[in-house]
């Protein structure tokens, strides 16, 4: 494991189609995204998760825990929460749930922005949104770490 403060990290926005994924180094605070994940009702191809985690070599993970906007625990939370403890289960990676609520809109609107969505009625589907709240949530964390407000 690196020293703290230069952890590799793997970050997941986690879908129950697709999960967003993005990858940082926590000493430059830097994050980008990588391909997404399918997946079918939540569960991801687990032969390309352990070929993420072969590749990156991460310390931790983190995992956007999508809240209701007045802070409750709802059926997808509970669901990220579950994806979480599967990663920590397979790999022995420690993983860190992060709070979310907004990256989704955001990232919509940072893709719309960069000319990625056409207009508000496209399919996000292959538009990077997820790997953009995937940075977006890895970002969250890394401000977290240095006591920054997260976005």
């Amino acid at each position: 494991m690196s020293d703290t403060g230069s952890r590799l990290v793997l970050a997941f926005d986690f879908g129950t189609r697709r999960i967003g994924v993005a990858v940082g180094n926590e000493l430059i605070a830097s994050a980008r995204q990588l391909e997404p994940l399918s997946a079918r009702d939540g569960i991801p191809d687990w032969n390309r998760v352990t070929r993420l985690v072969e590749e990156w070599r991460p310390d931790l993970f983190v995992v956007g825990l999508p809240l209701n906007m007045d802070g409750t625990e709802s059926e997808m939370s509970l669901r990220a929460r579950k994806f979480g403890k599967r990663l920590f289960g397979r790999y022995g990676v420690p993983c860190e749930m992060v709070d979310e609520r907004g990256s989704t809109r955001e990232a919509k609107a940072i893709a719309r922005e960069s000319g990625l969505l056409r207009n508000a009625r496209k399919s996000y589907r292959d538009d990077g949104v997820d790997g953009i709240a995937a940075i977006l949530i890895l970002e969250s964390w890394f401000a977290r770490q240095e006591g920054l407000p997260s976005r």
